[in-house]
Parts: structure tokens; sequence; C-alpha cells
């Protein structure tokens, strides 16, 4: 009996952790392409799909989707969790993310059905435990582009909302908006929900103002993103994109009014609003890109701590190479004595190699001047060179032939005759 009253307190209290946990915290939503599959199906297994995450195991997630190698401190509980949310193709990743923090709302639940209504079968959500920062690890700037989604819509950031923007997103929407000729930034929002009920802004009221202005940020960067995206698409190498971000609008409806009535309607408009953004990103990124998004009931002190980015420097061969130590005195005089000996060896190398250049060119000219000398004395003794080369002059007359000659007379001596 004691042993079985010891088990449903210990089953009790570990439902009522779990509960507390997931209530006190927030949600995480993983979009996926309606193209391209990047998540896993839905399980049919409750316990799994109850399993809650922390916020470094949405860090690695992210790190994983974007191409690159979770951190190497993930222990096997959350590689386990990963696996059982991505798909194991390592090498079919979108290599882009599109990561939406929003701040302080409460009541998870509700966003937990906004979310199914909108994305229903691409839809993977999961409780979120509280934690201080998710650390997003990617191996250096050159290869991933960050893009922030709270830039201000201005260089000017006393410069407010313009009643032309507000005509812009509630026509975006589908609504209309009624300004007042008079009294500018006083009109009336209506935009229509999927609910079937009509949120009512009064521009007049400085949470609904507040709340439109976040909400017409988003957009403004979002579609900024998608420019940025473009510009990079005729590159040769192209790097990943992570568009990251946090939404506060929701936090300063409750601070308003509470958690129910146009703060619930606010939600629905938020997700209404992602959901058309992403399928914007859809479209530009040819279903390339999958979407998280974190509910955070906690609201956090600066912007952006629960999406931190960490850049993992890798170190070059020569800084593998180098030693810190300082050296000591033996070893500066080895080094100049190696210097030293090099250097005299090269120098005697160099002076012998050209002494016998030298008594080379000296063999080369003596073999050329004996070889002249022999060629002239094999000429005839009395002749010359010059005498060989000289050709004979021809007289100036001709000579007449042999036949036109006049004979020579004898001269008859009598004495010969008698």
């Amino acid at each position: 009996m004691d042993l079985r009253h010891s088990c449903f307190l210990l089953i009790a209290s570990l439902l009522l952790c779990k509960q507390s946990t997931a209530d006190g915290s927030g949600s995480v939503f993983f979009l996926d392409s309606p193209i391209h599959q990047y998540l896993r199906p839905r399980s049919s297994d409750a316990a799994s799909e109850a399993d809650p995450m922390v916020l470094p195991e949405v860090g690695a997630a992210v790190s994983v989707l974007l191409g690159f190698a979770p951190p190497s401190t993930l222990s096997a509980a959350s590689s386990s969790k990963l696996n059982e949310v991505l798909m194991p193709n390592p090498f079919d990743r979108p290599r882009a993310v599109f990561m939406l923090a929003v701040e302080g709302a409460k009541g998870s639940q509700v966003m937990v059905q906004s979310a199914n209504a909108f994305f229903g079968t691409a839809l993977r959500s999961r409780d979120l435990i509280a934690s201080s920062k998710a650390v997003i690890q990617l191996p250096g700037e050159d290869e991933v582009l960050v893009v922030s989604l709270n830039e201000p819509l201005s260089a000017d950031a006393d410069m407010e909302l313009t009643e032309k923007e507000i005509s812009d997103l509630a026509s975006w929407l589908g609504g209309t908006y009624v300004a007042k000729a008079l009294e500018p930034m006083t009109g009336e929002l209506t935009i229509p929900l999927a609910s079937g009920a009509n949120l009512n802004l009064h521009m007049s009221k400085k949470a609904d103002r507040e709340f439109i202005g976040s909400l017409v940020s988003l957009i403004c960067n979002i579609r900024r993103a998608m420019d940025m995206h473009q510009d990079l698409s005729g590159s040769m190498k192209k790097p990943a994109e992570l568009i990251r971000g946090s939404f506060d609008g929701i936090k300063v409806l409750q601070e308003e009014y509470g958690t129910e009535g146009v703060t619930q309607q606010g939600v629905e408009l938020l997700f209404t609003s992602v959901a058309k953004i992403f399928d914007s990103l859809q479209s530009v990124y040819e279903g390339k890109i999958v979407g998280v998004i974190l509910s955070n009931e906690t609201p956090s002190q600066e912007s952006e701590t629960v999406l931190n980015v960490m850049f993992t420097s890798q170190p070059s061969a020569r800084w593998l190479a180098e030693t810190t130590g300082s050296p000591n005195s033996t070893d500066v005089a080895a080094v100049l004595l190696v210097r030293r000996t090099l250097a005299w060896v090269t120098g005697i190398i160099l002076l012998v190699a050209t002494i016998m250049g030298i008594r080379r060119r000296e063999a080369s000219l003596f073999s050329r001047s004996s070889t002249s000398s022999e060629d002239n004395g094999n000429q005839p003794p009395h002749s010359t060179a010059a005498d060989s080369t000289k050709t004979p002059s021809k007289p100036l007359v001709a000579e007449p032939p042999s036949w036109r000659k006049p004979k020579e007379k004898i001269q008859w001596q009598w004495r010969d005759v008698v």
C-alpha cells in the first residue's frame, strides 16, 4: 500500500513539474516548407510530441537547418530531440531560416491554437523550457548572412509611424483605415480576422499605435531581407541566410488590455501576418526556407537576447604552428649558428662555381686558337693566305690567237750550208 502511494506521488509530482514548466515558459513552432519537406511529419506518439525543448536545443536546430554541424557540447538526449524534429538527410538542408521571437506572450495555449489554425500540417510545436539564451553557433561571417528584423523604419529614430504606412498595412491585411483630417494619427484601424471577428484599433491610444508600429517594422524588414536575397541570387557562392528578430507588440497589448479580448485578437492578427510573410518568403526562396517562432512568456531585457549568434573563428595553419613560449638564449644562439653556417656554405659554393666558369671559358678560347693555327700550317710553304686568295690580273689588250701570230724568220748562215 505504501509502495503504491509512493509511486502515485512520484507520477503526480512529475506531471505537475512538466505542466508548470510548459505553462510558465512558452512554445516553439517549426514551420516547414509546403514545397520541400525539411521537418519530420507529426508523430502519432503523443509522448514524443509533448517532450519539451530548451533554447540551446532550438539554437542547435537552427544551425543544422542552415547546413552546419550542431555544437559539440550537445548531449545525446538533445540530439535525439533534434532527430525527432528534423529530417535525417544532412545533404538536404534549406540553408535559410526565418526566426522570430514573440516577447512576453503569456498564455501559450492561445499561441498554439492560433498557430495550428494558420499553419496546419506544416507546423511542428514543442513546449519551451525557460533558459537564459539560445546561442546559435555559426562558422564565420563570410559563410552566413544574418539579417536583423529589429531595424528602425528610418534613419531618424524620432520619426513616428505615418498614416500612409497604416493605410498600406490595412490594405495588405484586407482591412480599412479611417483617418481624421483635423487630427492626424487619431484614426481607426479595422481588420477582419479569420475567426469572424473584427479587430478595431485606435491610433490615438499609445498601446494600439505601438502594436501597429511593431507590425509595420516587421513587414518592412522582411521586404528588405527578400531584396538582399535577390541581390545575392546571381553570386557564385551563396551564403546561408538567417533572418532573425523579435516582436514585442503582444507584450504592449497585454500590459494595456490583459490576456483576453484585444490581446487574443492581436495574437490572431500576428499569426495572420506571419502566415502571409512566410508565403512571400516561400515564393522568393523557392521553398528552401524554414520558419522558427519562439513564444517566450518572459520578456528579454535586451533586444534579441534569446537569439544570440556566435561566430566560431577557425585558426589558420600558421597559428597552429606558432608557439607562445619565450625563447631562451641557447635557442637563439643555435638559430644564429645555423644561419651563419648556411650563409658561409652558400658563399663558398658561389665562389667555386664562379672560378670553374672562368676556367672553362679560358679553356674554350685556347682550343679555338689552336684549331686556327693548325689550319694555317697545311698551306704551301711559298704561298701565303693572301697569295692564295689573289687572282691573276688580265692584260688590257687581248692577245691574238696563235695562228695569227707572225712566224719567226730563220736566219740562214752560209757557213752552215757550205
